[in-house]
């Protein structure tokens, strides 16, 4: 029996690995902040200094996915539904891929920032439950309404923590972190049958961390088709410029997604950008062995916000990869890839 068992286990990686190999290997870019920077008059150029809109640049550089963050009623007036649909139709024109992450916030969801939207804060979980699902539904309808395919679609942003402070707080409310992430995950299935639901959390370093979310989604009846890592070395206090800053995340890579059989994708990177050989360097090794050496079982990198640019007088943000509005050497990262 022992041996039928592991028979199977191994019948269904293999296929697993073979699926995602039938799919080409995604290489992204979260470029949410375009139309805020578009507001602002900032315009991005190519590497000969021509003028582009940012999804056209991405293109450029080879990239075929782009991801798009969303917010429940926005608090800047950007990243709202209307936002995420002009930008999904500029890709879906260019022929990329679509990833859609839901912070399920007003503002910022991460590690240190996961509020509750405020017209939710008063109600009971049970109602919030409802109003999360209208939500994805009602933004995955828009966009499907208006031709856009969505391939990926995240219930919540580095829910490390867990998600919408309090209610839902890791480790405190883990059966209300599942009960919400499940009504996401079902709201997403009645739009976009064949999306891939991924739950992302930060840290790709830290398997305990990601065993023990995803241990205790499976104990809970969590639902969720694809593990999402934001894929660091700065946050993680770790030199990019060393083996082990690649290494170490494809031994992870490769033991989450054999212990929880499901693929692995890499939501969010992202390099020194005023280093950027050593960037270059960074992407360039953490591509290629996402490809090669996890059996077909990490399906995609996406880097996080490129065209952040970081400039002498605006340090805007410092691990992005334009540097004065134009591209770096850690955007060749992606065209070799591309190529290869």
């Amino acid at each position: 029996m022992k041996n039928i068992l592991l028979l199977g286990c191994a019948l269904i990686f293999t296929f697993m690995a073979r699926g995602a190999e039938n799919n080409p290997f995604a290489l992204g870019a979260d470029i949410s902040w375009t139309i805020e920077q578009e507001a602002q008059g900032v315009v991005n150029h190519d590497s000969e200094g021509n003028p582009m809109e940012n999804t056209a640049l991405m293109k450029q550089f080879g990239l075929n996915a782009i991801r798009l963050r969303v917010w429940v009623n926005s608090e800047t007036g950007f990243n709202t539904p209307q936002h995420v649909l002009e930008m999904a139709r500029r890709a879906s024109e260019l022929g990329m891929d679509i990833m859609i992450d839901f912070h399920y916030s007003d503002n910022w969801a991460d590690p240190g920032h996961n509020n509750i939207p405020k017209e939710w804060a008063s109600l009971r979980v049970i109602d919030v439950k409802g109003k999360l699902a209208d939500h994805t539904r009602t933004t995955l309808q828009l966009l499907k309404d208006n031709g856009i395919n969505v391939k990926w679609v995240q219930v919540g942003n580095e829910t490390t923590n867990g998600m919408m402070w309090p209610m839902a707080r890791i480790p405190d409310h883990m059966e209300t972190y599942v009960e919400l992430s499940n009504a996401g995950y079902d709201a997403v299935k009645e739009v976009y049958p064949e999306a891939i639901v991924i739950t992302h959390l930060d840290d790709g370093y830290n398997r305990f961390l990601y065993e023990y979310v995803f241990n205790a989604m499976k104990r809970l009846g969590g639902k969720f088709d694809a593990i999402g890592m934001s894929v660091y070395p700065f946050w993680s206090k770790r030199d990019q410029t060393t083996k082990e800053a690649v290494t170490d995340i494809i031994d992870n890579i490769n033991v989450l997604a054999k212990e929880f059989n499901c693929q692995v994708i890499i939501v969010e990177t992202g390099a020194t950008v005023w280093m950027p050989e050593q960037g270059y360097d960074f992407l360039s090794r953490l591509i290629t062995a996402a490809k090669n050496d996890t059996n077909g079982m990490c399906t995609g990198v996406f880097y996080w916000e490129p065209t952040g640019t970081y400039t002498p007088l605006n340090d805007s943000y410092g691990l992005g990869a334009f540097d004065s509005f134009k591209p770096t050497k850690i955007m060749d990262a992606f065209k070799e890839a591309a190529e290869k």
